[in-house]
């Protein structure tokens, strides 16, 4: 098992200035854009609206994986850009429930499509983690439920300042403050961080991202 010096390291790495500062440019990120998706020019350009939003999930996402492990390797571009398609592939959903390509039908749903309830983040990533555990992909899959958990959890709480958060079966909460979203999403990658530090992973300790702690 890691050593508390070991673990110790690895949670300083994640406090990091570097990372701190990475923090801090998301949460002014999050804002810049989205008061920019707020320009008469974008909001009454359906295509436009939804490209541009959509984009800010996929960047939020990128950013949010780019803080958790660090920018050490090429190869780790692979998985921030991972990270960037699953917190944009939720859309898909407003798609599937309408029926239709059509932008303007996936954008008049008559409610929120399944990938928009919360409750299924927690759902997907304990399955994720339990069906890798049982065909034995812990080792080389084993950033992905955290990655989903991280992608998903941010494009919800960015839509929560509009819809608010549809937890099932409890119904949903009124819209977040927008403050609370930038404190939340730029806080995530932290919050995740000590998380797997913490409840016996070592995903984020692997030498794959510089961290090396044998278990």
């Amino acid at each position: 098992m890691a050593s508390e010096t070991e673990k110790t390291h690895a949670l300083l790495q994640s406090c990091s200035t570097e990372s701190l500062l990475s923090s801090l440019g998301l949460g002014l990120f999050c804002t810049v854009a989205d008061r920019l998706l707020q320009f008469p020019i974008i909001q009454q350009n359906a295509w436009l609206r939804a490209l541009s939003d959509n984009s800010v999930h996929c960047v939020i996402g990128m950013w949010s994986w780019a803080i958790v492990i660090g920018i050490r390797k090429k190869t780790d571009f692979g998985e921030i850009i991972l990270a960037g398609f699953l917190a944009s592939f939720i859309d898909i959903d407003h798609f599937l429930l309408s029926g239709s390509m059509s932008l303007k039908a996936a954008l008049s749903l008559p409610r929120r499509p399944f990938l928009h309830c919360s409750t299924v983040i927690p759902t997907v990533v304990l399955t994720l983690k339990f069906t890798m555990h049982f065909f034995k992909l812990k080792d080389s899959w084993c950033f992905l439920p955290w990655m989903l958990f991280i992608s998903w959890t941010s494009h919800h709480i960015r839509d929560g300042i509009r819809h608010g958060l549809w937890i099932c079966p409890f119904g949903k909460t009124s819209p977040l403050p927008f403050w609370l979203y930038v404190i939340i999403t730029s806080s995530l990658p932290h919050i995740c961080s000590f998380v797997m530090y913490f409840t016996g992973t070592r995903q984020m300790m692997s030498s794959k991202h510089g961290i090396h702690i044998d278990v």
